[in-house]
């Protein structure tokens, strides 16, 4: 059968659409195969193995290694340290006070995949109490609170899960000179906010 010029034009057209389709389809078909891998939404830090001094007045086992969140401000305690007995912990959820009342806050955000944390806040005010405003789910361990005279109060959690809200970590009504603060925690949400405030 002996086509006309038309018609050869009309089967090209066809031919290049068939072709153009089949190429697409299988560029499409090679785009479906490539896997793309994300970075992870935490790097998992370096760990390192916790240190405790001689004197440390928690003598559970504490994890071996934690993941060291150092402070953002030096603080020199230039006293001997002198460790007082442990202070077992009341989860009592307050209300921040005026935030004309509040002299120094931090926060630390931790994450799930970190374990336990080791995170350090270098204060070098004066006030007459310390609170811990959580904001996700941590389970927590200790905290160290280092005053300038180099007396360290240990605040025991007992490695206890606490929800959200605010609490009071330490009241010292006489008024001190707080230098740092150190909390031992673990976030059981994906990531976990730890904010400390010193007021007066």
């Amino acid at each position: 059968m002996k086509l006309n010029t038309g018609s050869r034009r009309a089967l090209l057209v066809i031919a290049a659409g068939i072709m153009l389709l089949l190429t697409a389809t299988g560029a499409m078909a090679q785009r479906r195969r490539v896997v793309v891998v994300r970075p992870a939404r935490h790097p998992v830090a370096a760990r390192h193995a916790l240190v405790v001094r001689t004197g440390h007045p928690i003598h559970r086992l504490l994890p071996r290694e934690v993941v060291l969140r150092p402070a953002r401000r030096n603080v020199v305690v230039r006293a001997p340290l002198v460790y007082l007995p442990a202070l077992a912990w009341t989860r009592t959820v307050v209300m921040l006070p005026a935030r004309d009342r509040l002299v120094w806050q931090d926060s630390e955000t931790i994450a799930r995949d970190e374990e336990w944390v080791d995170t350090n806040f270098g204060i070098d005010e004066s006030g007459n109490a310390l609170f811990l405003d959580i904001d996700g789910r941590a389970k927590l361990n200790f905290a160290e609170v280092t005053f300038a005279n180099g007396n360290v109060q240990v605040v025991d959690f007992n490695e206890q899960t606490h929800d959200r809200g605010v609490y009071k970590l330490l009241d010292f009504a006489d008024g001190r000179r707080v230098s740092t603060v150190r909390i031992l925690a673990k976030s059981e949400s994906e990531d976990t906010k730890l904010a400390v405030y010193l007021s007066r």
